[in-house]
């Protein structure tokens, strides 16, 4: 009879588990949270690696020994990273950003439209997984935000922002459960040309799990502004040229020097992008081909070298334009030679049970076929970030956010100009980096010298 009755409870309880397992990966700041969890409710060894995994070992790590639990045996030296540091706080180091008692991960910020002193924020609220009816609960909150003792605070209680959960049943086998899901995951809020936008994870018409962008105005309290019939004034989904991901993450949008937008899909092992309409759809074809000879060639000489397992390359932030001089040179005029797309793409490491995330800042061109034309030949060391050499591991913080720190500024500024770096901390809260664009960009490797 108990032999019965248990076996009863574990018919019970394993489905009960493994979607418990699957709506966390989607909440999990981790881009592989979620095939290490369920691989372990299924009983498989933990490995990371994907697909975008090389299988060199990184230059910079080649003379490191590893211990027999993957862990570098010693750390990298701190000569491995390039130091960037805020050009605010006084003690340089990076900001906590709170959104009072409600614990977040993957911030973003945005300078204020009217309020020099104040900014608005917004990030994924950390749940223990609150019960719907038919499925999980998953909210992004906001709030207006002002600077208290190097601390960015919410001046008022965050809101949830009324993203409207969107409706799918293409996930099957493993990933079935994710059909219950309610909500937005991983949303960027960021600056286009002329107008804010976000952009986020929800079930997907063509796909598993999508992409989808919605005009940020029309769910916080902005000023009066009317929208036009490219705003995306509802969420839309965008499709991407094929094949689908099972569960597509992380696509950012750039604008070219005419201001035509475009949907960033892939940087690794290969990149994808294409341009898109007022609907999401794909217009024309991927453009990433027609660059491929000279991006391939750039990303061999600066592109991280992964092993089989435990490290990959991902997408993370939006993108912002840049031109490599300052605003206060009257010698300065933006053109092709020099203003480029930037964005932050991360190296992610997964030993012994601890992600940590290397940045890199790539640039590309403004103009068809945007092939690369730099990037950093360290990863970037945010100067406030743990480095525990007994452990031998380091802070885990998760890049997700850029925006120009000047009010008024929206996508495109100079060397001069201050870039606000939202990012996660272990999982466990938000912080922030105010860093001169100059600075962030030394030391980058040009693709012309691959």
């Amino acid at each position: 009879m108990i032999a019965r009755d248990l076996r009863r409870l574990v018919l019970l309880l394993c489905p009960l588990v493994a979607l418990l397992l699957l709506t966390a990966g989607l909440w999990h700041t981790q881009p592989d949270y979620l095939s290490v969890r369920v691989g372990q409710f299924l009983g498989r060894p933990v490995d990371s690696g994907s697909a975008e995994a090389g299988d060199q070992q990184d230059e910079t790590l080649a003379a490191i020994s590893w211990d027999s639990h993957g862990r570098p045996d010693p750390l990298p030296p701190p000569a491995t990273w390039h130091k960037i540091f805020s050009a605010s706080t006084t003690d340089k180091k990076y900001f906590e950003i709170q959104f009072g008692n409600v614990p977040v991960f993957n911030p973003n910020i945005l300078p204020h439209p009217t309020q020099n002193d104040t900014w608005m924020l917004m990030a994924q609220k950390w749940t223990d997984h609150q019960a719907a009816d038919n499925g999980f609960i998953s909210l992004e909150v906001g709030c207006d935000a002002k600077f208290s003792a190097d601390i960015l605070k919410c001046v008022y209680d965050p809101k949830p922002l009324p993203i409207e959960p969107t409706a799918g049943d293409k996930c099957t086998g493993k990933f079935e459960a994710l059909n219950l899901n309610q909500g937005p995951h991983d949303a960027r809020a960021f600056y286009g040309p002329t107008k804010p936008y976000t952009v986020y994870g929800s079930n997907s018409a063509f796909t598993c799990f999508g992409q989808w962008i919605q005009d940020f105005r029309t769910l916080v309290d902005w000023p009066a502004e009317p929208l036009v019939a490219d705003d995306f004034e509802f969420g839309t989904e965008l499709q991407r040229p094929f094949p689908y991901g099972i569960l597509e993450k992380n696509f950012f949008a750039f604008w070219d020097k005419d201001d035509k937008m475009y949907i960033h899909y892939d940087m690794y092992p290969k990149r994808s992008f294409a341009a898109v309409d007022g609907k999401g759809a794909v217009v024309g074809s991927d453009l990433a081909p027609k660059a491929a000879r000279h991006d391939s060639k750039c990303m061999g000489r600066y592109m991280p070298k992964l092993p089989p397992k435990l490290e990959s390359i991902h997408q993370a932030t939006n993108s912002l334009k840049v031109t490599l001089c300052s605003r206060s040179d009257e010698q300065c005029k933006p053109d092709d030679s020099n203003t480029f797309i930037m964005a932050i793409i991360q190296h992610k490491t997964f030993y012994s049970y601890h992600s940590e995330y290397e940045p890199y800042v790539v640039l590309f061109r403004q103009r068809a076929p945007f092939e690369m034309y730099a990037m950093s030949k360290k990863p970037i060391w945010i100067h406030g970030r743990g480095r525990n050499e007994e452990q031998r591991r380091t802070d885990m913080l998760y890049v997700t956010s850029m925006a120009w720190k000047e009010h008024g500024v929206k996508y495109h500024a100079f060397l001069d100009d201050v870039v606000f770096l939202g990012f996660g901390v272990e999982d466990k809260g938000a912080g922030g980096m105010d860093v001169r664009a100059g600075e962030l960009l030394k030391g980058l490797g040009l693709c012309s010298e691959a």
